[in-house]
């Protein structure tokens, strides 16, 4: 166990170098993070409630009508999205691959009387074709994924949706970085979000200036293991996101400031794309 500790910590990690552990479905970690996504009032792993209406009535506002209009919400956590766009008419489908997240979605919906579909799945293994009007991928989870992942879940949207459908997605802009400077933390807690039992955690996050990179590790020992949480995330401009999503086959990319429609201005921590089959 030294010997690891040592090994993360010694170096500046390669870029996309993985975690030794599983995130997502993690059982102490998710639970913090379904927490976090039923709070309304703090940014953590969804957006506060009021920015969350703005941007699905905007996404409506892209449909002359939205009743029998097919919607695949990807990463879509504990359904909070989904449930306002079948409100609106949409017919849903959710996946997401916190398999907590997916069955309070599913538990919540049957209390709503909601007719949503819920999938616990990776979105990259998703094998739609033809099928969907509107893919959304929102609150910058396309960031975290590797130049491998995004293209491979790209071209999967693009085999989903249907001609002239539409892929919304956001991500982070370099502005971000002020939000996540480079920084080397430590401290001991006897429980909490990386686990349940006592445990030291080194958070180091680092910036990758060339590549347009920024990393937030956190190194977790208890007192019988050691694990390594590489959370990577891609800063986007607007060209190296359009050459990424035209490589997939998109003409026609539109983009704005988030997923609210905000003008596009060079100051925003994020920039989203609106791009059409």
């Amino acid at each position: 166990m030294y010997e690891n500790i040592l090994n993360y910590l010694k170096d500046k990690p390669q870029l996309y170098e993985p975690s030794t552990a599983p995130f997502w479905d993690d059982e102490n970690i998710s639970k913090y993070m379904l927490d976090a996504h039923l709070n309304p009032n703090i940014e953590a792993a969804s957006r506060q409630l009021d920015f969350i209406k703005k941007s699905v009535e905007w996404i409506r506002s892209m449909f002359k009508k939205t009743s029998g209009k097919k919607l695949l919400d990807l990463g879509c956590g504990p359904g909070i999205y989904a449930e306002l766009f079948a409100q609106l008419g949409f017919q849903v489908t959710g996946i997401d691959f916190s398999k907590r997240s997916i069955e309070y979605a599913n538990r919540n919906a049957y209390l709503n009387e909601k007719n949503i579909d819920y999938i616990y799945e990776n979105y990259l293994d998703i094998e739609y074709r033809n099928e969907f009007d509107l893919i959304t991928l929102i609150y910058c989870d396309f960031g975290v994924l590797s130049p491998n992942e995004r293209k491979v879940l790209l071209n999967r949207i693009m085999n989903a949706l249907k001609q002239d459908g539409i892929l919304i997605l956001d991500g982070f802009t370099k502005n971000q970085l002020s939000d996540v400077p480079e920084k080397q933390d430590l401290y001991y807690t006897d429980a909490g979000f990386w686990c349940s039992k006592p445990h030291v955690c080194i958070q180091r996050n680092y910036h990758y200036i060339e590549t347009e990179n920024y990393l937030e590790q956190y190194v977790i020992i208890t007192e019988d293991n050691c694990d390594c949480y590489n959370i990577w995330n891609k800063l986007f401009t607007m060209k190296s996101l359009s050459d990424e999503i035209k490589s997939a086959g998109f003409e026609k990319t539109t983009f704005y400031d988030d997923v609210c429609g905000k003008e596009l201005s060079d100051i925003s921590k994020t920039i989203c794309a609106v791009a059409q089959k």
